[in-house]
């Protein structure tokens, strides 16, 4: 997790000295920094300094040095990140978790499992992703049995993780019973476990749960997510239900132009083209701006003049980059 710092600068020597003597923002700040540090040496010195803030008084600290550990890969951090699964505050123990996973520490599987079995839920959560990433093959029998947890985010963790796991190992046994039990969940009380259900589900290319997909086309949380699925379980029908979410105005812009470039992709569509020109003048820069990068993956002769069109107008300046690329990647398919 990040504590949202602001975008500013610190010397490794600064964050150093800040870590030891600030105060707990400074150090938090510090121990953030330390994160990115490149240099052999420099990392080495890194490495032992945010171990010892493990123990630090401040959550705040202890959670950045959780993260940061996790990005510089050091295995010697896996003992001290261990004990904070046990921490008091719930984000120190997520960020242990994450970078026990990042760092692939085979021995925090078993603290993992026991933190899956009997943590508390934001802890178990946590700890179904960890254990996929360390140990595919070795957790897929503890997150079928994470399908069933009381608390609706860890199902879901748990079976997001299931739909990735026979792809890791490439398993055609466990992708048949991820399916199965995945399967069983697409009546899940929750709204938001039942569509990780359905994801999973199109992860392993099975389309039980289309109609989950389909039915949040038009959820802001869920829409890109839900176009992205549909587009790779690939079938007629879902590619229809992409079609018709070209013109239906309940979907949110960006996945309509995500969902005009998928189906592109896999089919000749007049209105999908249409969609992505319309979007090249929306009033969202972000908007235009990924119109530009559909067109630059699926456009072709017919968006050619629209992106120079739309390069002559002031307001896209910070775009004339993205549309230059875009034209480039056209003009390069025709050859």
């Amino acid at each position: 997790m990040s504590f949202l710092f602001p975008s500013s600068t610190i010397t490794f020597e600064a964050a150093m000295r800040d870590l030891v003597s600030g105060k707990p923002k400074s150090r938090a700040f510090a121990a953030h920094a330390l994160g990115d540090v490149d240099d052999p040496t420099e990392k080495h010195r890194a490495v032992e300094a945010l171990i010892v803030a493990l123990e630090d008084d401040s959550p705040e600290v202890r959670a950045e040095a959780c993260a940061s550990l996790g990005d510089l890969g050091e295995a010697s951090a896996v003992p001290g990140l261990i004990k904070r699964l046990a921490d008091g505050s719930g984000p120190v123990r997520q960020n242990a978790a994450i970078a026990l996973g990042a760092l692939r520490a085979a021995d925090a599987f078993e603290p993992l499992v026991q933190s899956l079995k009997e943590g508390p839920a934001d802890l178990r959560f946590q700890a179904a992703t960890s254990l996929a990433e360390i140990d595919a093959r070795k957790s897929f029998e503890f997150l079928l049995a994470a399908l069933g947890d009381k608390d609706p985010q860890v199902a879901s963790s748990a079976a997001l993780a299931l739909g990735v796991i026979p792809g890791r190992v490439e398993d055609a046994d466990l992708k048949t019973r991820a399916r199965t039990a995945l399967v069983e969940h697409l009546d899940h009380g929750d709204a938001a476990t039942r569509f990780d259900v359905a994801y999973a589900l199109a992860d392993l290319d099975d389309g039980a749960g289309r109609y989950v997909l389909s039915r949040s086309l038009g959820d802001p949380e869920r829409a890109w997510d839900a176009v992205t699925q549909l587009a790779k379980l690939g079938g007629v029908s879902d590619l229809d239900e992409l079609a018709g979410a070209l013109t239906d105005r309940s979907v949110p812009p960006e996945a309509t132009l995500l969902a005009a470039g998928e189906m592109l992709k896999k089919r000749a569509s007049e209105p999908a083209k249409r969609v992505l020109i319309a979007g090249l003048i929306a009033r969202k820069t972000h908007v235009r701006g990924l119109a530009v990068e559909q067109l630059a993956d699926v456009g072709g002769e017919w968006a050619v003049a629209p992106l120079e069109a739309m390069a002559k107008l002031g307001k896209n300046g910070e775009l004339l980059e993205v549309i230059a690329g875009a034209l480039r990647d056209i003009e390069s398919r025709k050859e």
